[in-house]
């Protein structure tokens, strides 16, 4: 399976200027330790995934097709981030235990984010998930229905949660570790609903609530947590890494807005300025409403929830934001969340390989474009 599936560029479609200040991240141990996780896990997921057709067919062609839709987008592509976290918060309680259980419990969080994914597309409209259609869309085609599709991909990510659930199940732990594994995975589950639900109505005073709830639960403390809790690790330990996942876990959020609005398609699969034309809340809209006036106020605001919204009225709206500073003070948050990580990893009680391994994650996670 390829390390990750790219959009192809369309001919005229707009290309965002690059990062100031985006740079290779050489001798990241996070990193070196995502190349071996991604393969590792990607083998596991395509098992599980290829042992299930059969009991689908059993059930007739639909249920083979949810079956082999879920599939298709497990192994579209993927960063595998939130693997290589639980692994890495595994290896932050054992620098000696066998990888198995970790690898095996990694296969479980991929599958309970493509469970996020497929939903998140659905109430969002996106078109667009890793480079190809998102679920609903292929399924509106397939089935010439929308309103089949939409139900169709629903049903797609329950089952994606049923089998995520199922993966965790078999990891090989220590009978008396299995309730708190299974606590904290169900835990990772309602915080990450409640802060889709946040977002959803768009009514919360605190985005970044929103993302420590939607994103940071299930993206980093979540899978850390897990980790640490498959291996042994101390309440102590636990707390230590929930303290350095917070700020991370909301500055990896804050970064996806950026990309959202400023990334290349080619790199990110979205669509050009996705969240302004869907009209999503974000700590950057936030700031370039604030932030803008005049002709640049209106620019931003005829695309702003636009579906219908054009390549060139979205380059202008993204030029206003930029122009407007909203681009720089977030990247000024981010910065700060990212001292905030490294400051509560510098307290905590952890060999240094351990935090070297940790301070990678916190360079992978905020300084990437896709």
């Amino acid at each position: 399976m390829p390390e990750k599936t790219r959009a192809s560029r369309r001919a005229g479609s707009p290309r965002p200027p690059r990062r100031p200040g985006a740079k290779p991240l050489r001798g990241n141990r996070f990193l070196a330790l995502l190349d071996t996780v991604r393969v590792e896990v990607d083998t596991r997921m395509a098992g599980l995934l290829d042992s299930k057709l059969d009991d689908a067919r059993a059930h007739g062609p639909e249920v083979l097709d949810m079956a082999q839709t879920l599939r298709e987008l497990c192994l579209r592509g993927g960063k595998r981030l939130r693997a290589a976290l639980l692994v890495a918060g595994y290896r932050a309680a054992s620098a000696t235990l066998p990888l198995e259980p970790a690898l095996d419990a990694a296969v479980a969080i991929e599958l309970l984010h493509t469970y996020f994914l497929i939903h998140d597309d659905w109430m969002d409209d996106d078109a667009v998930r890793r480079g190809g259609p998102s679920v609903h869309t292929l399924l509106a085609r397939r089935y010439r229905s929308k309103k089949l599709g939409q139900s169709s991909a629903i049903l797609v990510g329950d089952y994606a949660a049923a089998l995520a659930t199922e993966a965790l199940a078999r990891v090989d732990v220590p009978a008396a570790r299995i309730p708190r594994m299974f606590a904290a995975f169900a835990q990772m589950q309602s915080d990450a609903i409640a802060g889709q639900q946040l977002d959803v109505i768009g009514r919360g005073e605190n985005v970044e609530k929103t993302y420590e709830l939607k994103t940071g639960s299930y993206t980093v403390a979540g899978p850390l947590r897990l980790g640490a809790l498959i291996a042994g690790g101390s309440p102590d330990l636990i707390a230590d890494l929930e303290r350095f996942a917070l700020p991370t876990g909301i500055a990896f959020q804050i970064r996806d807005d950026l990309l959202s609005v400023f990334g290349d398609p080619a790199e990110t699969g979205k669509p050009f300025a996705n969240d302004i034309r869907s009209g999503k809340r974000t700590v950057l809209m936030e700031h370039a409403f604030e932030l803008c006036r005049g002709k640049d106020r209106a620019a931003l605001k005829r695309a702003w929830r636009s579906p219908r919204a054009t390549v060139g009225e979205l380059r202008r709206a993204v030029e206003a934001l930029d122009r407007s500073g909203a681009r720089r003070a977030v990247e000024e948050r981010i910065q700060s969340l990212i001292e905030d990580a490294r400051g509560a990893l510098a307290l905590a009680r952890l060999p240094e390989p351990r935090r070297e391994l940790l301070l990678g994650a916190v360079a992978a996670l905020t300084d990437r474009r896709s």
